[in-house]
């Protein structure tokens, strides 16, 4: 087993891979069983579907150019189903590609020809990131605010409204800290891990962004705090403030 795998074994994370090359396809394959994951393939979107029809996995790597059934339009019907994970392999290695897909569909994206251990360890930084623990399926915040972040979404006096995968991983990593800080740095690597030329500003624009779209009052913020210097922290008011009455 390569260094920094996944320890094999009851509860290995379980990988659905689907590209319509083969020698690709059976190289992952071997490649990540020997990493001790659990590998089904498929070779082509109209395949993986039946694949998921039998059974969800942990996470989808999936390629984008395909004959049958692209990928982005095999991403689309699988969040379309569920918040499964993914990770897209393709050829196309543009700015402005990679950042669609991110915001759109994906969890990471991987330019082929890949180096494995790179592969790797961004498949190791998604399961991280599912390591975060949020404590209840809908998270009431506020009598205004509740998120379902397995869903993408919030509901906000009474309207839902939806979230990005980039503001769900970040809320995600708040949420498993609920009334303690995160740091900048981790939210950074939580949101923009696979960008080699992230900076805090990303975080900051998201922030301010789902300020918009969860805050009574954007600018006088409740619920995303901002601690000053270190990072920001997800705050609670379901429950009444405590007073000072006595009895």
């Amino acid at each position: 087993m390569l260094s920094g795998g996944w320890r094999g074994g009851a509860g290995a994370p379980r990988i659905l891979i689907v590209d319509d090359d083969p020698n690709l396809l059976v190289l992952l394959a071997d490649q990540l069983r020997a990493d001790g994951f659990e590998i089904q393939t498929a070779r082509d979107g109209e395949e993986a579907l039946r694949r998921l029809d039998g059974g969800w996995p942990d996470l989808l790597i999936v390629d984008m150019m395909m004959a049958r059934m692209d990928g982005l339009t095999l991403a689309r019907e699988v969040k379309a189903r569920a918040d499964l994970p993914i990770i897209v392999l393709s050829a196309i290695d543009t700015a402005d590609s990679k950042a669609d897909l991110l915001e759109e569909v994906a969890e990471d994206y991987v330019t082929k020809p890949y180096h494995y251990p790179e592969l790797r360890a961004r498949i190791m930084r998604v399961m991280r990131r599912l390591g975060d623990k949020v404590p209840r399926r809908e998270l009431v915040l506020g009598p205004d605010l509740s998120l379902e972040l397995r869903r993408k979404s919030a509901t906000v006096k009474g309207e839902v409204v939806q979230l990005t995968p980039t503001e769900s991983r970040l809320l995600y990593a708040l949420a498993a800290n609920l009334g303690n800080t995160v740091s900048t740095e981790t939210l950074l690597d939580r949101g923009w891990g696979d960008t080699d030329d992230a900076d805090p500003s990303y975080v900051w624009v998201t922030m301010r962004r789902l300020r918009q779209k969860i805050e009574p009052d954007p600018d006088h913020p409740v619920h995303l705090v901002t601690i000053r210097g270190i990072g920001y922290r997800l705050v609670s008011r379901a429950a009444p403030e405590p007073t000072d009455e006595a009895g």
